[in-house]
């Protein structure tokens, strides 16, 4: 899941731009069973909110327009406060309040809607490009989930451990646009730490569920529900991708989403910490970025070349730390790399992190 409001905002800064007018700030307190208030009625417009977490777990806060994904913190720690800006339109939107499955508050906004300043004729053509990428990178996800969840509940465990990664492979390269749809980013990539009962949670499904059966029980006897949901769940996000149609925004700062959310939570290893296979899913993640960069190129090359050499360089000299680690087809387990590696791996996913969230502001797009 992604801060890609958060990232907007500091592309701005960093670019130089003018600090948005944002409104006096709402605050909105979330604990262990809900957010207070729970119903928020705010002007359309620039909207800052103020995120304190009063429940006992780290949380992420999020913005949704049905099951879309408008706006979102993450990673907000029990007695901290975190800032979120945004800018809405007009219309009723729903907040989440913690734990998945407590009830979702309410945002009523009023007044004019809000357009932006972006031509988004120049990004006509880059964005066409990455939805036909990312389309074939859907039909690939289906195809490798069938064969994955094929294997569970076949009971061949050998065979869905080693079919784990490569499944995961298309979903962390499209990230930035499967998380676009909030009811399958939780059905199928949520973790333990998002449901009350963790791992026993009848609510857990997805590719962590089948990765806990896998690698942490061995025991797959139970697992042919959640793999079957895991299936239809990516058929249904490759019907959803054929017809959406892809916000300019999401597209360009979807490459420092993806490296941000590296560098702020998967470098600790909690995204795939039953299997280890993390360094696979940091190399798709690396690989989508790359896509978004290459069709930028045209874009960012006029108005920064420096800049882009920066990230070009950055790009390879990650891919190729990734490669060191490599095993055949495959990565060494997270958990073999010494935490000097890690330290080293995160310095560098971090610069790059950095060097992406300018290529928003870079290209005009407005804070969101």
């Amino acid at each position: 899941m992604r801060a890609f409001s958060q990232m907007m905002a500091l592309a701005l800064m960093a670019a130089g731009a003018a600090a948005p007018a944002w409104a006096d700030p709402i605050a909105v307190s979330v604990g262990d069973k809900g957010c207070e208030p729970m119903q928020l009625t705010v002007p359309a417009g620039k909207v800052q909110f103020m995120i304190t977490n009063a429940s006992s777990r780290v949380l992420e806060w999020e913005i949704l327009e049905g099951v879309m994904i408008v706006a979102e913190q993450e990673k907000i720690l029990p007695g901290f406060v975190q800032r979120l800006n945004v800018t809405l339109k007009a219309g009723e939107y729903a907040m989440t309040c913690g734990l998945l499955s407590n009830p979702k508050g309410v945002i009523r906004v009023t007044g004019a809607e809000v357009t932006g300043a972006l031509d988004p004729m120049a990004l006509v053509g880059p964005v066409a490009e990455y939805k036909v990428w990312v389309k074939a990178e859907a039909d690939a996800l289906v195809a490798a989930t069938a064969s994955f969840t094929e294997a569970v509940k076949a009971g061949d465990v050998a065979r869905a451990r080693a079919l784990y990664a490569p499944a995961r492979v298309s979903y962390e390269r499209i990230e930035p646009i499967a998380e676009l749809f909030s009811d399958l980013d939780a059905s199928m990539d949520a973790r333990a730490d998002d449901w009350e009962l963790r791992e026993k949670d009848p609510g857990f499904s997805g590719f962590h569920k089948l990765e806990y059966d896998l690698f942490a029980t061995g025991d797959v006897t139970g697992s042919g529900p959640a793999a079957d949901r895991l299936l239809a769940d990516a058929r249904d996000l490759q019907g959803r991708i054929l017809g959406l149609t892809l916000p300019p925004a999401v597209v360009v700062g979807g490459a420092a989403a993806l490296i941000e959310e590296v560098a702020g939570s998967k470098i600790s290893g909690e995204e795939d910490r039953y299997s280890h296979t993390d360094l696979s899913d940091f190399a798709a993640n690396i690989e989508g970025a790359q896509k978004i960069v290459t069709l930028l190129n045209p874009l960012i090359a006029p108005r920064d070349a420096d800049l882009l050499a920066r990230i070009s360089a950055s790009l390879a000299e990650v891919t190729a730390v990734l490669d060191s680690y490599r095993l055949g087809d495959a990565y060494k387990p997270y958990t073999d790399l010494t935490e000097a590696d890690r330290r080293a791996l995160e310095a560098r996913i971090a610069a790059l992190a950095e060097d992406l969230a300018l290529v928003p502001g870079l290209l005009g797009l407005q804070a969101s």
